[in-house]
């Protein structure tokens, strides 16, 4: 997969932005460093929520994020934002090189994508499988199979992994430590889906005041405002 490419010059960062996805984060991030952007805005098609065909001309997957920045394209969100740090310096939004902090933040940073949010994805999977349209002699051996799959598998897996970021936000204010960080950024997106499909209820109170301490940042609301309305489907 190629993640950068040349696209020819910009006078500014443009932003190929999803409704409801993780590219709201980016924007977010760039409010957070406070750099200049425009944002070129794609819909979801209403009924497979697919990203639209015109978003393979700016990367093959037709996914989302996207940025150009100049003549350098860059996809997948945890690239993003390293390479908009690594461009401000290496300093905003990241701990010290070398500190446990550091190592923490390093973890998060690929832990949101790499374990946290499959088994999300899967939840999302098998509950359209359970309201899509099919006939109806297969609908209930549909809905059976779903049914266990979330149950016995993506459930177990995914209130683990809230226990363990609710145990996690009890060692620090932020995930990577007392700082706010690009790592909560990261993870904003799991947070979010949980609390939307995925079982994030009262019994985690660090995480739902993390989710009130993140809505608060006057970055996000800021990135919200200029994004458009952002729901994660259940």
């Amino acid at each position: 997969m190629h993640v950068f490419a040349n696209m020819g010059k910009h006078n500014m960062i443009i932003v190929h932005h999803l409704n409801n996805s993780r590219s709201q984060r980016i924007l977010w991030l760039l409010e957070e460093l406070g750099l200049p952007y425009e944002i070129k805005k794609y819909q979801r098609d209403p009924t497979t929520m697919l990203a639209p065909p015109e978003l393979r001309a700016i990367h093959p997957l037709g996914k989302s994020p996207v940025v150009a920045d100049g003549d350098t394209v860059v996809a997948e969100s945890g690239a993003i934002i390293e390479y908009f740090i690594e461009r401000q310096g290496g300093t905003q939004l990241v701990p010290a090189p070398g500190t446990p902090d550091k190592r923490r933040y390093t973890y998060f940073l690929h832990y949101a994508e790499g374990s946290a949010m499959p088994p999300l994805l899967m939840k999302f999977v098998f509950d359209r499988i359970e309201t899509a349209p099919m006939p109806f002699f297969a609908k209930p051996v549909a809905r059976s199979i779903a049914q266990k799959v979330t149950r016995g598998f993506i459930m177990p897996q995914i209130l683990s992994h809230l226990a363990f970021l609710e145990a996690e936000l009890g060692k620090s204010t932020w995930f990577a430590g007392e700082e706010f960080t690009a790592a909560d950024i990261q993870l904003s997106f799991v947070i979010e889906a949980a609390a939307s499909r995925g079982g994030l209820d009262e019994k985690y109170p660090r995480l739902n005041a993390y989710l009130q301490r993140i809505h608060a940042r006057p970055a996000y609301q800021r990135a919200l405002e200029r994004g458009g309305p952002f729901t994660i489907g259940k």
